[in-house]
């Protein structure tokens, strides 16, 4: 029986965080009741701040990061689960508190683990990842709210990043025009005219310098991952009774606008929380990114790392060079 695996793992000595990859005791994985080897991971900016000390996502190190994790079950005492069957985990506390995909084992509760949909293999599932399942929830919640393509374009800010550039195929594959957003609009226009954007926009054009409480109409809705001063316009130039999903704060946490495009326009601020949601969403959204919201076609590029390589990856992530999707293997 197997009793170590390699894993990804960050240490903190003395206010410096230092990562390695060195061999762990299974026996020394959380005691829930679901024991999974992991074939496949995915990187996440979540994932990179955990890795650069972000006491905000992880607070105890040492640590094994990783969002996401795609595998077998080993063991568990749930009787829905049998040893063999291919299983994915994103969200709630993984790689960030509780030991996550980075390493080739994890045990987590079974009330965190959904059935691979059959239409889907355990490495397509992970180009997805938690950024696929937070774009899709995006598109979930601007639906459930009454968005309907007709209503004009919808924006993504930060498209060419992991939720971004899935937000911008999902919302074409389902009929809406897209503009996507970028500050890389000079190097990457074509990746993103090829996954489906109508036009692509350098982030001036959404984040606009101005103090007025309402903004000429340009968009009829938005996903935004990146907050600050371009939510808020956003919202101030958003067509009356238009949705604006939110899940990001890479320019700001921060928010100061008015009530005015909420009482005047009619404008609805989603929030998309994808750590928590009920399990029953969690299995609607992964079996419609499986079949009628599948655009694995327009991700042929993705990038497949070892662990080796990941240290780098997270480097230019936080560097923001980084685009796209990125899968972690277990060999």
């Amino acid at each position: 029986m197997i009793t170590t695996y390699n894993a990804f793992i960050v240490s903190e000595e003395n206010g410096m965080f230092k990562r390695n990859i060195s061999q762990q005791r299974i026996d020394g994985l959380p005691e829930h009741d679901t024991l999974i080897k992991v074939k496949f991971s995915s990187l996440n900016y979540k994932d990179a701040l955990s890795i650069s000390g972000h006491k905000g996502i992880t607070k105890q190190f040492p640590h094994q990061p990783g969002i996401d994790a795609a595998g077998l079950i080993e063991h568990s005492s749930n009787p829905d689960f049998q040893k063999g069957d291919e299983v994915i985990v994103t969200g709630y506390d993984l790689g960030m508190n509780t030991a996550g995909g980075f390493g080739e084992y994890i045990r987590v509760p079974s009330e965190w683990v959904i059935k691979l949909p059959e239409e889907l293999t355990l490495k397509e599932s992970m180009i997805y990842g938690t950024a696929g399942f937070t774009a899709a929830l995006g598109l979930y919640l601007l639906e459930r709210n009454g968005q309907q393509p007709n209503q004009g374009p919808i924006v993504v800010t930060g498209a060419t990043g992991g939720v971004g550039s899935l937000a911008v195929s999902l919302l074409n594959k389902t009929g809406y025009q897209v503009i996507a957003s970028t500050g890389k609009h000079n190097t990457h226009a074509d990746f993103l005219y090829k996954l489906g954007a109508s036009q692509v926009v350098d982030r001036e054009f959404v984040d606009i310098d101005s103090k007025k409480l309402l903004l000429r109409e340009k968009w009829a809705g938005a996903i935004d991952t990146v907050g600050g001063t371009t939510l808020e316009s956003l919202l101030k130039a958003c067509k009356p009774y238009g949705n604006i999903a939110c899940c990001g704060l890479v320019q700001s946490a921060e928010l100061n606008t008015s009530v005015y495009p909420f009482i005047i326009n009619g404008v609805s601020l989603l929030g998309i929380a994808t750590a928590e949601n009920p399990i029953e969403i969690k299995r609607e959204i992964w079996q419609k990114l499986a079949t009628k919201w599948s655009v694995l076609h327009a991700f042929a590029s993705v990038k497949e790392i070892d662990l080796e390589q990941l240290s780098p990856a997270v480097d230019d992530m936080l560097k923001g060079n980084h685009t796209g999707r990125t899968v972690v293997a277990h060999s």
